[in-house]
């Protein structure tokens, strides 16, 4: 057993760079922008705040309800600022490190699930608007999805958004399953297109994988995400079956 004296010194926490009021409005207002540019950061009601000297992007659910993203802190070394994420209590992992546009691209960009693991969408969204368009022309084949006019493959995302027309905010709502950094798949489509099972996937280093499964649904013009149990997600008939049962409870 190691004696306490052989234990690896802690790394020190980063010095905080004190802030003249002059940068912190600078910074705040470039942040902001970052997610005003942000298709994804907007519609998922995005914003950051200046709290005793640092930066916090928060998503708003409501009046009363605000989730901590991600938080930002100026540093006196050559790197401007660093881009945390909480991993645990009062613990914080590093993300990146640099100016407020590589922060704010690193979150608007995330793929994995960090944040919300749109970044494709919101790259492919951006696309769109410079081309004039509400939304890229995809074409399917089967159960893959490609662009009209690159014939590069889509993402599930890009394909929910794009092709089927689901909004954002419920693109992203299998919050879990994006934390997990899991990888969707669509396993099923409906006739009429109103009704998408996607599975949620990651892979270990046993081999051993780990999944959900979530069905979007579009139920009187609105568009839906609910989760399933994973033993009752075998089809979209089983899934529906269950959620009667449950009275559109999700898992």
């Amino acid at each position: 057993m190691g004696r306490r004296g052989d234990w690896p010194e802690r790394v020190p926490r980063p010095k905080v760079r004190k802030l003249t009021q002059e940068e912190k409005d600078s910074l705040l207002k470039s942040m902001t922008n970052g997610i005003n540019n942000s298709p994804v950061l907007t519609a998922l009601n995005y914003q950051v705040r200046c709290l005793r000297g640092r930066f916090y992007y928060e998503r708003v659910y409501s009046s009363e309800t605000v989730e901590i993203i991600a938080r930002v802190t100026p540093l006196t070394t050559k790197y401007d600022l660093l881009l945390e994420v909480e991993s645990g209590r009062n613990s914080w992992s590093t993300i990146t490190k640099g100016s407020a546009r590589k922060v704010t691209n690193a979150i608007s960009g995330d793929k994995k699930g960090t944040f919300h693991g749109l970044g494709l969408l919101d790259k492919s969204i951006r696309l769109a608007k410079k081309s004039k368009l509400e939304k890229l022309p995809v074409k399917r084949k089967a159960l893959k999805f490609h662009y009209k006019d690159t014939e590069a493959i889509c993402s599930v995302q890009e394909a929910l958004y794009h092709y089927f027309g689901l909004p954002i905010k419920v693109i992203a709502q299998p919050r879990a399953w994006y934390a997990y950094q899991r990888s969707p798949s669509i396993r099923e489509v409906s006739g009429d297109k109103n009704k998408i099972l996607v599975s949620f996937t990651s892979y270990s280093i046993n081999g051993g994988n780990f999944g959900g499964t979530c069905l979007y649904l579009k139920k009187e013009g609105n568009w839906g995400a609910y989760t399933i149990k994973p033993n009752q997600s075998e089809s979209i008939e089983s899934s529906l079956i269950w959620l009667e049962k449950r009275k559109w409870d999700s898992w």
